[in-house]
């Protein structure tokens, strides 16, 4: 269980990548020319597919229920994010002629009686009467055009833009989904406003005023008013805003200020969420947009709000587009549904063959021009390159540790369960149901979420059906100490008398997670750690009161604590975003009382894995009651009552 420590590899020479540079990026090797040379192959793709007006591609991969039309003109509308900076970037200098293809699309796509005509977006409303994605790309559509609106917008002739900016005028008009999607009708009405455009009927200034409500804190939203805390904050949410007070010259009013100032925070901490290989925290939905994480490190670095300085910047940047490119993302073709391999049990059903190209938002820095600071200073350390960083973001629920080569996620925040993906009775879903995500691990899909043992607290019936962890009744952050209350659920409603209180303690590579779990003594229960996956079977055993797995790079652990009684290790193929195979640490333990305390010691690394004494000495721990107290080998010291430490009003499920 023995392997060295990988750094950032030297990026892969791919016949279309210049040679690395690592006079100018000692860390990556990659520099404008690099991202320039991704950009123009990934849309040399859609070119490669594209229809006779261009306007409807047809990319390999699946098709949604909306159908073809839909897909190609996503295709369009989201590969244009990366077309507009790399064309606004060169100024002018359109060696590919870009600007005139994607010109041609829009006018074919937006031509009403044309054979490639997108379909017009509907209301959101149920029952759905029609395209609602139509909004969505609009979106991305007005976006881009504000990017590059000299060489997109400009040479269109008096009646495209009318033709243009009627069908941007009908999805600016249009009501939408409580959450981000309030910004996309925004988007579309901001830029009508910034080129004279009729914006009568619309609700733009309405719909930004929801988003900001939103506001938890650390620079953070929720995606709509319930616990949804995601990556849409990166690639939308902050994006549209910042275009937003742009496009509508409110960028020097209070309320821009004020955004910019979200922002700073916003980068500041989500610039922790990047393990120093560039590989990415993985959590939330739509991962699939990969780069797309990226979006508000740019525009912060446009505006000169950024906290991380140019040479950080380009370096924690490049080191994700390095890190995705080099395990094969968009290089035998265009970018698929999954994460590093094609994997559908990550992807959403709204996904088609044309989603993932919202990456192109994360290539926003190529429309600074090439003498810009970002991408001439010389890289410099970002932010989880230096020692151990424990950040806390009490509002998100939310703590995050680097250390030991990844990026661990304590969530006791979000759950998402306001907005169900994927249908069925339970509304979680496992990119947000667990308690603990990091950068080299993912959590367990398609069977593998059907069993729910991986980052888990389940109640088990006679049947052996995990209950699902579904939203969160009640949080609450306190330094190293998060916690949260939930109300477990079965086959879609909650259990009779249950109630689950959880409390995480960090230090280093380890979780103390410690439950109070109250309900019918003839429910049992099982921990799970973190799923490690790899192309190849994963190594995994249980070693006196530890389980644990390890892929060679990634190590995983449970070890009972107190109340634990059986360790065991599960195997999956086919149900992890990281590999083909995928194995979990567990702990089971059949309960005897209603009130019940079970504690295990939770431990994720890379590098050389812990001896199975480092495991068991780890942490000093006393448990009298519901109160835990403990002591880490370090010295540290906490101590706490489960009973309390997370204030709510104790009703149990019904």
């Amino acid at each position: 269980m023995t392997h060295p420590l990988p750094s950032m590899e030297s990026p892969a020479k791919l016949p279309w990548l210049p040679d690395a540079d690592t006079n100018q990026s000692p860390f990556t090797g990659w520099t404008r020319s690099h991202w320039e040379a991704t950009a123009d192959h990934w849309l040399g793709h859609i070119r490669h597919y594209s229809s006779p007006l261009k306007a409807s591609p047809r990319l390999p991969g699946p098709v949604t229920r909306d159908g073809e039309r839909r897909e190609g003109m996503e295709t369009i509308g989201r590969s244009m994010l990366m077309a507009a900076p790399r064309i606004a970037g060169a100024n002018g200098q359109d060696s590919l002629g870009l600007a005139e293809w994607y010109r041609e699309a829009l006018l074919a796509g937006t031509d009403p009686e044309g054979p490639e005509r997108w379909p017009l977006g509907v209301t959101c409303k149920s029952p759905l009467l029609g395209v609602t994605n139509s909004i969505v790309e609009a979106a991305n559509i007005a976006f881009s055009l504000h990017i590059a609106k000299e060489w997109l917008w400009e040479p269109l002739a008096a009646g495209e833009k009318k033709q243009v900016a009627d069908w941007l005028r009908h999805h600016a008009r249009l009501e939408v989904w409580g959450n981000n999607w309030q910004l996309f009708p925004a988007m579309a009405e901001g830029f009508l406003r910034s080129v004279g455009e009729d914006v009568s009927g619309c609700t733009g200034t309405r719909n930004v005023a929801r988003v900001e409500s939103w506001y938890l804190g650390d620079g953070w939203y929720t995606d709509g008013p319930e616990h949804a805390i995601d990556y849409y904050n990166a690639w939308a949410i902050h994006p549209y805003l910042w275009a937003w007070y742009t496009m509508t010259g409110r960028e020097d009013t209070p309320d821009g200020r004020r955004h910019l100032e979200r922002l700073r925070e916003f980068v500041g901490s989500q610039s922790l969420m990047f393990a120093s290989d560039g590989s990415v925290l993985h959590v939330g939905r739509s991962l699939a947009y990969r780069t797309a994480v990226l979006a508000a490190l740019w525009c912060a670095g446009f505006s000169g709000v950024n906290p991380l300085t140019p040479g950080a910047t380009r370096r924690l940047a490049s080191g994700v587009l390095a890190n995705f490119t080099g395990k094969g993302v968009g290089v035998d073709g265009p970018p698929n549904l999954g994460w590093y391999e094609e994997h559908a049990g990550s992807s959403q059903a709204y996904s088609g063959f044309g989603s993932p190209y919202l990456a192109g938002i994360g290539f926003l820095g190529l429309a600074l021009p090439p003498e810009h600071r970002l991408w001439q200073d010389v890289e410099e350390p970002q932010p989880t390159d230096g020692p151990a960083v424990e950040r806390v973001l009490p509002d998100a629920g939310w703590t995050l540790t680097t250390h030991g080569g990844l990026v661990r996620l304590t969530n006791h925040g979000s759950d998402h369960c306001g907005l169900p993906v994927g249908g069925g009775p339970d509304p979680d879903d496992p990119h947000y149901a667990k308690f603990s995500y990091s950068t080299h691990t993912a959590p367990g899909t398609g069977v593998a979420w059907e069993d729910n043992v991986d980052g888990h607290l389940a109640l088990l019936g006679s049947d052996g059906v995990a209950s699902r962890r579904c939203a969160l009744r009640a949080t609450r952050t306190e330094g190293v100490l998060s916690g949260s209350v939930h109300i477990p659920q079965l086959h879609g409603k909650a259990l009779p008398g249950t109630a689950v209180t959880t409390v995480s303690v960090v230090e280093g590579i380890h979780e103390l997670r410690c439950h109070l779990v109250r309900g019918p003594a003839e429910y049992s229960v099982r921990e799970g750690g973190h799923a490690v996956a790899d192309a190849r079977a994963v190594q995994a055993d249980v070693t006196g009161d530890s389980a644990w797995v390890d892929n060679g790079d990634v190590f995983a652990a449970v070890t009972a604590v107190h109340g634990w009684q059986e360790p065991n290790t599960t195997h999956y193929t086919g149900a992890n975003a990281m590999g083909e195979h995928s194995a979990v640490p567990s702990l089971a333990a059949q309960r005897t009382t209603e009130e019940t305390v079970h504690v295990a010691l939770h431990t994720l690394t890379r590098g050389s894995a812990p001896v199975p004494e480092a495991l068991t000495s780890a942490a000093a721990v006393v448990v009298s009651g519901t109160e835990v107290s403990l002591t880490w080998a370090s010295g540290a010291q906490q101590a706490f009552d489960l009973r309390t430490f997370v204030p709510w009003d104790g009703q149990v499920g019904k």
